[in-house]
């Protein structure tokens, strides 16, 4: 009941948000050069869905792409990190060993 409640509220809040706005000419203006743009593009993917599949399948392929780099990059800085920490610690432990003997 809770959840519901809580979507229905964001919905509302969305729609009454959405048409406070449109009383500025700007947004007006905005909002209308924005639904023509997404009816022409709408309209002429509807006529070459393969074109569509095909931009979906490439915007895809360049995300997961980036995203492999970034995870590769990512991974080689812990192990940098790993490194790094591990050359500390062997020096602290070399030390308190002399420092013992």
């Amino acid at each position: 009941m809770g959840k519901r409640k809580l979507c229905l509220g964001l919905i509302i809040g969305t729609i009454a948000g959405g048409l406070l706005s449109l009383i500025d000419r700007d947004a007006r203006g905005y909002a209308t050069e924005k639904m023509s743009a997404f009816k022409n593009d709408s309209s002429y993917y509807i006529k070459r869905p393969s074109e569509a599949v095909k931009n979906a399948k490439n915007t895809f392929d360049r995300f997961n792409t980036a995203f492999t780099k970034g995870a590769d990059n990512a991974i080689n800085a812990l192990e940098q990190v790993e490194t790094s920490l591990e050359k500390f610690t062997n020096k602290n432990d070399g030390e308190e060993l002399n420092n013992n003997l």
